[in-house]
């Protein structure tokens, strides 16, 4: 044991591998040094927990910060600054941007662009086209990148590979988990007619289920074909999750909060604000999601933070964009779950580290266990707030949970050993620095 920490937090409920219980964290250099009872005088700082909960680091795999391209609605900074407002300590961004991540020299650029300007750690999607296709072995491997993200379903930006043979070619060379919107694109444009004008509710009518769970039964089929590992994004459907749950094997996959929280009732309510691809259902098919998330079919939450701005939203549908806020709300929303009794605290943080870690391959992250970096999200369990517009730190400064209540509160957010976030401030600089995977570590 060190002599001196740099940091200690001091009797808070720590959560890990051993399960929960009152003790100390020392971090010495960026990394959990010691977990355990520690003396007075061996810390250059102290921080009290008394009465908080110390939770392994949230990964939030799916985010869309729109840089480069139209940061009017959000870049690298502010959408990171959103993630540790709420406790949130590595992102794995979209490729969705304007140039598209499809390349080399792009995801370079990101990782330049992310560097000590982003305050939580990072990882980018790169992705999957005809073009980059023979590439894609390289690609997956690059410094800082998650892996190959396919959209078959079109959504916000022109990334579309919809066709059999052309995710076959991606499956073909990937060796790491590749990511998928899995909506059938020629359903989709087959049921345009479907779109009712100023009519959001309808868009669950037009992107139904259907077209989800045919795509990703097609998807399987080919991960089969080719051996390759496949992660389904933020399902949406209760047909979806009994199918996977036949093809774990081959696939994990993810839920989303807004999913899990809210149905096709608030339309009503929030309008083109709930306007999502793939859409929110009935609550028959949130209660579906919820069944694979006590099945343990579901293997991890992601926020799918997805911005525009209020004006962008207020244009009628089907001119309105689809896109939400989320990376601020996904630890206080599904902590609410926790207190209500739906979900557990650990299946929780199973659902936020350790199963990013495990199924990503994270290196250093998803746990608290000595020699793993001292990523950190710090909650109050029994605060309650009322999540407001005011709070949001994404550019596009709104949230569809405006004026809801919940029971759980991000208190502060550690990166690497730094105290970036602490009761609703940033308190360093951004240093954020690109992820690193198993997979991809550099041979002695």
């Amino acid at each position: 044991m060190a002599e001196v920490f740099d940091r200690v937090l001091r009797n808070g409920t720590v959560v890990n591998q051993s399960g929960q219980a009152v003790t100390d964290l020392g971090i010495v250099g960026g990394r959990i040094a010691h977990i355990g009872s520690i003396a007075p005088d061996a810390a250059g700082e102290v921080i009290d927990c008394t009465g908080l909960t110390i939770l392994p680091g949230v990964i939030d795999s799916q985010v869309h910060f729109r840089e480069p391209g139209p940061t009017h609605k959000e870049d690298l900074e502010t959408g990171s600054r959103a993630a540790v407002l709420g406790g949130v300590t590595t992102v794995f961004e979209m490729p969705n941007t304007d140039p598209l991540t499809t390349s080399e020299e792009a995801l370079a650029d990101k990782v330049a662009r992310g560097r000590n300007r982003m305050h939580c750690d990072f990882a980018f999607w790169v992705g999957g086209t005809r073009d980059n296709a023979p590439h894609v072995a390289e690609l997956e491997r690059l410094p800082g990148a998650a892996g190959i993200k396919v959209f078959m379903g079109s959504s916000t930006g022109s990334l579309l590979l919809e066709d059999d043979a052309g995710v076959r070619e991606i499956l073909r060379r990937t060796r790491r988990r590749a990511a998928f919107h899995s909506e059938d694109e020629y359903r989709l444009r087959e049921r345009m007619g479907e779109r009712i004008a100023n009519d959001p509710a309808s868009h669950p009518v037009w992107r139904d289920v259907v077209a989800a769970l045919q795509s990703t039964q097609r998807l399987v089929r080919i991960a089969r074909e080719t051996g390759a590992r496949i992660h389904v994004l933020h399902i949406s459907t209760a047909e979806e999750i009994a199918y996977l749950a036949d093809h774990k094997d081959y696939a994990t996959c993810e839920a989303t909060p807004h999913h899990l929280t809210m149905s096709d009732a608030d339309y009503a309510r929030l309008g083109t604000l709930l306007q999502m691809n793939p859409p929110v259902r009935s609550a028959a098919h949130r209660d579906g999601i919820w069944q694979g998330i006590a099945s343990g079919v579901v293997d991890v939450l992601g926020s799918d933070h997805a911005p525009h701005t209020l004006e962008e939203k207020a244009k009628p549908y089907p001119a309105s964009p689809s896109g939400m806020t989320g990376v601020q709300t996904l630890v206080p929303i599904m902590l609410d779950h926790v207190a209500q009794g739906r979900l557990s605290l650990s299946r929780f943080v199973d659902l936020t580290s350790a199963g990013p870690q495990r199924i990503f391959g994270l290196a250093g992250k998803g746990r608290i266990a000595v020699g793993y970096d001292a990523d950190l999200t710090i909650v109050d369990l029994k605060r309650r707030e009322t999540i407001r517009n005011g709070w949001i730190g994404s550019r596009s400064q709104w949230t569809p949970y405006d004026g809801v209540s919940v029971t759980g509160w991000p208190v502060g957010t550690f990166v690497r050993g730094a105290k970036v976030m602490w009761e609703g401030e940033l308190v360093e600089a951004a240093r954020g620095a690109p992820a690193r995977f198993v997979e991809c570590l550099p041979r002695g």
